[in-house]
């Protein structure tokens, strides 16, 4: 190692991000990178041989399988700062940050206009058929082929009015949609709110989750709410997988209990039940809402930046927890 890469200020990476399949030489330009899959350790090995003296952590969201808890703080006893790539938080012990004084810097809104665009786009793909009419044409076929359904006569349904649910609901209030959320408080916007999911579930045909993952939505979406739903509803998932009860999922659709679903995430990534992917009336996506190549620059400079600030003793640029 040369003597100038000595004196970077290290940062151990966990997971893989994918800022690193665009950006990994400028990263490693301005700090000692120590990535823990270039090693043929075992993260716990490589993060004990390695880790003793790291202050700060880039990490992967959660559906790339990796836990931030405390087995792996306790082998890093110098850790001060976790910058996660994504905006979800569920794969951080976030009560054991607290109490150990680490701070945490998120993805925060960066990724909310390209999320939101996506799951519009997923919610036309379904209602109008256009990736089942691609097959349809790709097949060699050109007979009648099934209609699709107005995209603006939905009564929309958003489970989570945070900054992408909100953005969601902007773009399709502008198709003439009808707009209604659910969320864990209710906001100063002037769509109707219900407390419960099965509420909303009954006055929509369009539910679009958008929540955070937490023990309270670990299966929020099960096949009662998909049958209150009703035999015209879509669901679009653009959040985490495991929100929805997957296999129930499957069953409703399975037995026209819903018409359709658009998937940007799945419950055990990078796992697709095999049933969805010979149903005609499901988009699938690898969970890439996020990913745009404009997304991935604003990430390079929010990772920079945090790190900056975090080095130079200033205030992180996108904090989720205070010291």
């Amino acid at each position: 190692m040369s003597e100038a890469k000595s004196e970077l200020p290290e940062v151990i990476v966990v997971g893989r991000p994918t800022i690193f399949k665009f950006y990994d030489e400028e990263l490693s330009k301005k700090y000692r990178m120590l990535k823990s899959w270039e090693s043929s350790l075992a993260l716990e090995n490589y993060i004990c041989k390695h880790g003793q003296s790291v202050k700060a952590m880039i990490c992967s969201p959660s559906h790339l399988g990796i836990q931030i808890s405390s087995s792996l703080f306790r082998l890093l006893p110098s850790l001060r700062l976790i910058v996660t790539t994504s905006t979800g938080l569920d794969h951080i012990d976030l009560v054991e940050c607290r109490r150990r004084g680490i701070s945490i810097a998120s993805a925060a809104t960066l990724f909310s206009e390209d999320v939101a665009d996506f799951a519009v786009g997923l919610l036309i793909d379904v209602v109008r058929r256009i990736s089942a009419a691609h097959r349809f044409v790709n097949n060699g076929l050109w007979g009648q082929f099934p209609l699709g359904s107005k995209v603006g006569s939905r009564k929309i349904g958003i489970v989570g009015l945070g900054s992408i649910g909100l953005k969601v609901a902007q773009r399709l209030e502008a198709f003439g949609c009808t707009i209604s959320y659910q969320s864990r408080n209710k906001k100063p916007v002037p769509y109707p709110f219900y407390h419960d999911v099965y509420e909303l579930a009954t006055n929509c045909d369009v539910l679009v989750i958008c929540c955070a993952l937490t023990d309270q939505t670990h299966h929020l979406i099960n096949k009662e709410v998909l049958r209150t739903l009703g035999k015209k509803g879509v669901i679009i998932n653009i959040a985490r997988g495991a929100i929805i009860n997957e296999m129930e999922l499957v069953q409703c659709l399975e037995e026209g209990e819903i018409a359709g679903a658009g998937l940007d995430v799945f419950e055990n990534e990078p796992n697709v039940p095999k049933e969805l992917l010979s149903l005609d009336n499901v988009v699938l996506t690898r969970h890439i809402a996020f990913l745009t190549e404009d997304s991935m620059r604003a990430m390079y400079e929010l990772v920079c930046g945090n790190l900056e600030a975090f080095f130079l003793n200033k205030p992180v640029l996108s904090p989720v927890l205070d010291d």
